[in-house]
């Protein structure tokens, strides 16, 4: 069997077997990166958290040059979606950025609806993809005014509460994260009006914020019931 069936056949027994231990090897990682993460590791630990980073760069290493290798197009595998996912998930652990993109490895597991031939998930993605583009231009529209909604609103409540909360509204920019919370009904609480005026202002702000969640949740369920329909 040559080197490109196994390595992108996911028809064959054996290009599933290596896709399915490629897949594998991205969980593993993954749950690494997060034990990484706890507080208190002790040395040993990371020692050991290390060399399951190292294995698996060096196996990602070789199957990143093995799809080069038997790639069509090298030069459009290198700059498709997944050769630029693969090269990223082992970049920064030879060149030390500083920035760890580990977790940019959980888009390689896309590759698993390719391995088992989830036609009906493709499909309920393409229905997705056809409501997006059916409503396009309405969302360009709305993106629009959700923009200039927040705006008005950061200028607003800075009118309101900068002279009273200096430190949670002292300027428009400071503002703007109070604006996007509200306008999306989050509301975490972290910085909230004290003035009469500054009440009353939220409160109009809450219910344009309803709008703009409730707008856009109707037109894409309206776009992606006719795109089931066609």
């Amino acid at each position: 069997m040559n080197l490109k069936a196994v390595v992108e056949d996911t028809d064959t027994r054996t290009g599933r077997i290596f896709n399915l231990a490629i897949q594998a090897l991205i969980v593993l990682s993954l749950v690494s990166f997060c034990i990484e993460t706890l507080p208190a590791l002790s040395s040993i630990s990371r020692k050991i958290l290390y060399v399951i980073e190292a294995v698996t760069v060096a196996i990602f290493t070789v199957e990143y040059a093995l799809r080069f290798y038997v790639a069509d197009s090298r030069i459009r595998f290198v700059f498709s979606f997944y050769g630029l996912i693969d090269l990223f998930a082992i970049l920064p652990f030879y060149i030390s950025t500083g920035v760890d993109l580990r977790s940019i490895r959980v888009f390689r597991m896309l590759r698993l609806f390719r391995i088992f031939k989830l036609l009906r998930y493709g499909k309920a993605i393409q229905r997705f993809r056809d409501a997006f583009i059916d409503i396009k231009e309405e969302l360009v529209v709305l993106f629009t005014a959700t923009a200039l909604a927040i705006y008005v609103a950061s200028v607003g409540i800075y009118y309101f509460e900068s002279a009273v909360q200096p430190d949670k509204f002292g300027s428009v920019f400071h503002c703007m994260w109070w604006a996007i919370v509200t306008l999306t009904t989050v509301g975490y609480g972290d910085a909230f009006p004290i003035t009469l005026g500054g009440r009353l202002f939220t409160g109009l702000i809450l219910v344009v914020g309803l709008g703009l969640i409730a707008v856009p949740s109707g037109l894409f369920a309206s776009a992606l019931a006719k795109a089931d329909r066609d």
